[in-house]
Parts: structure tokens; C-alpha cells; sequence
């Protein structure tokens, strides 16, 4: 009993005394602690007092394309400990490759009835990809928040990481070790925040006197071996330095680099994009932007909670600043 209280209160966030006060039914806490507490039960495996099994916890959808790529697992826990404390239990969805869709999961989470919805990294991002289960979500009017860029279209709020500055920092970075023959390893060309990218490295290549040509850019789908197909195409245009839009694809270019018999950093400097776990440990660690995940998640959270208390919160894409972090992976441009 002491060690179940000890576990749910951690989960939480409250005291032990407040777990306990829960579990006998007793009076003197709120609602969201009281939901909470019963939410953390569920998910820690404890079977809840006779008397409150009654009382369902109410189900959050959290759809990923992923869980490979570590930026996934890391937001859908920073997510899923924030829905709990609101009273909520998420429930993963998550994509395979020839297996259940993403319009697939927001049907079965409709048929659950599903109190909301958090994406993130989904269809809606890519201006080319089909759209519709977005219109079946908008037409029943169930809360749903976006997580990362988005098309334009989609009347959901929206919680962003600032693309523009993450490419202004990593770009200002390269510049002042003397970079000028800076290439990119951008996501498909319909994906909205690999455009954003794509003119903000523009935009500070044109203020820094010299130009980033097509040439100079490569597509890649989000994962290693992508990386490092896209960076040994841009080896071949005599790039000096490569931004890339995730620490997959910067892990990739590392490999290309390697594979043509050059070292990181001193022929080519690679920066990443998210700073995903165990980015510290690889050779050399990876410089890259790193994305506020915690505050980003807990702020969808706020915004869902807002939308199913019947609140209408803004539309408007809230955006939050990245931060470059400096490791082995980028040094002076060779002379």
C-alpha cells in the first residue's frame, strides 16, 4: 500500500497524503487532482477502491508516425504525463509502414469517443497528403491540437517549434567558423516546415553576401539512411557544412561524410534538428537545435484541456524559440 502511494503521488505530482484521501473517497481535493490520481492508477497497473470503479478516466487520442525517431517517444512522454494530470489518459496511436493509417487512427479514436486528439509530426504538416480525417475531426467538433507546422487550412490550434530561427542560429554558427558552402537536408518538398527552412537559409545566406542554390539543397525522407543518400549527393557539390532537419538525417550525412573517406568536423561540419536523446553520446556529439519539448508538450496540453472545458482558446500558431546547442560535430571551415 505505502509503495503504491508513493508511485501514483510521484506520477502526479501530489502528496502521498492527497493519494490516499482519493483512494478512501474523502473529501478536501479538486476534481482534476481527484481525476488525476484515478488516471495514474490506471496507467501504473494498480486496480482502483471498489468504490470509485465506477468512474471511467476520460481518453485523450496521441497519434505519432513513429516511435524510431527519438523526438517521438520524448514529446509523447512529456504529452502523456501532462494528460494525466489533467485528468485524461492518452491513448498511443502510433503508424506503421503498410499497417493502420493515420486517418485509420482517428476513426478508431472516434469510434472510442475520445475526448480529443494531439498530433504530432502528421499528415497535416505535408501539403500534398491526403486531408480529409482533419474535416471529420472538425466536423464533430472534437478537440484536436497540432503539433509542429502545419498547413494553412486547419482551423486547430497549433504549438510550433520557430523552423526560421532554428535555421538563423545553425546557419549563424557555420557562418562564424567560415562556412560559406553551406548545404541542407531538408525534409519532401511539400512539408511545411522544411520550407520554412529552406527560406530562412536563404534569407541569411542573401544577408551574409552569398547564395544557397537548389543544388545545394537535397530531399530526404526522416531517417538515417535518408540522410545519408541526400548528404552524399551534396559531398559531390563540394559543401563545406550541412544543416540538417533532424538528428536522423544528421547521424546519416555523418555516415556519408565517413564513407568518402572525410572526418567530421574537420572536412564537413553537420548540425541536427531536435537534440533527441543520446545525441551527447554519438562520434563526435552532434550539434543541433534543440526543441523545448517540454514546454511545447505541456502548452498543447493546456490548449486540449482548454477546447474540452468548451474554452475557445487561439487558433493562432503558438511558437516557441529553439536553442543551438554547440557539440564536436561542427568547427572551422577547412581553408
Amino acid at each position: 500500500m505505502t509503495r503504491r502511494l508513493a508511485e501514483v503521488a510521484k506520477k502526479v505530482g501530489v502528496s502521498e497524503a492527497t493519494v490516499s484521501r482519493v483512494l478512501n473517497d474523502k473529501p478536501g481535493v479538486s476534481d482534476n487532482t481527484r481525476a488525476a490520481v484515478l488516471t495514474a492508477l490506471d496507467v501504473l497497473g494498480y486496480e482502483r477502491p471498489t468504490q470509485l470503479r465506477g468512474e471511467r478516466a476520460r481518453l485523450v487520442g496521441l497519434v505519432l508516425p513513429e516511435l524510431q525517431n527519438p523526438i517521438f517517444p520524448a514529446f509523447a512522454e512529456v504529452v502523456g504525463g501532462a494528460l494525466a494530470q489533467q485528468g485524461f489518459t492518452p491513448v498511443l496511436c502510433t503508424q506503421t509502414a503498410g499497417g493502420v493509417s493515420e486517418a485509420d487512427y482517428v476513426d478508431l479514436l472516434l469510434q472510442q469517443h475520445v475526448s480529443g486528439v494531439v498530433f504530432f509530426g502528421g499528415m497535416y504538416a505535408q501539403a500534398d497528403s491526403p486531408h480529409g480525417h482533419y474535416d471529420r475531426l472538425a466536423d464533430r467538433g472534437l478537440p484536436t491540437v497540432l503539433l509542429n507546422a502545419a498547413i494553412d487550412d486547419l482551423d486547430f490550434p497549433r504549438v510550433s517549434c520557430d523552423d526560421a530561427v532554428a535555421v538563423e542560429q545553425a546557419m549563424g554558427h557555420l557562418i562564424s567558423l567560415g562556412h560559406r558552402r553551406i548545404g541542407m537536408v531538408l525534409g519532401p518538398p511539400d512539408h511545411v516546415p522544411s520550407r520554412r527552412k529552406l527560406a530562412a537559409g536563404r534569407a541569411v545566406a542573401a544577408q551574409a553576401g552569398f547564395e544557397l542554390p537548389d543544388a545545394w539543397v537535397e530531399r530526404a525522407l526522416f531517417s538515417l539512411e535518408g540522410g545519408q543518400a541526400a548528404a552524399t549527393r551534396l559531398l559531390q557539390q563540394g559543401v563545406t557544412a550541412i544543416i540538417c532537419a533532424s538528428d536522423p538525417l544528421a547521424l546519416g550525412t555523418v555516415r556519408a561524410v565517413r564513407r568518402r573517406g572525410m572526418s567530421v568536423p574537420a572536412d564537413v561540419s553537420v548540425v541536427g534538428y531536435d537534440d533527441s536523446s543520446f545525441m551527447t553520446c554519438t562520434d563526435p556529439p552532434l550539434t543541433t537545435v534543440r526543441q523545448p519539448i517540454e514546454s511545447m508538450g505541456r502548452a498543447a496540453v493546456e490548449l486540449l484541456a482548454g477546447e474540452i472545458a468548451g474554452v475557445r482558446v487561439t487558433h493562432d500558431e503558438l511558437l516557441f524559440e529553439p536553442e543551438l546547442v554547440v557539440r564536436g560535430s561542427t568547427g572551422p571551415a577547412p581553408a
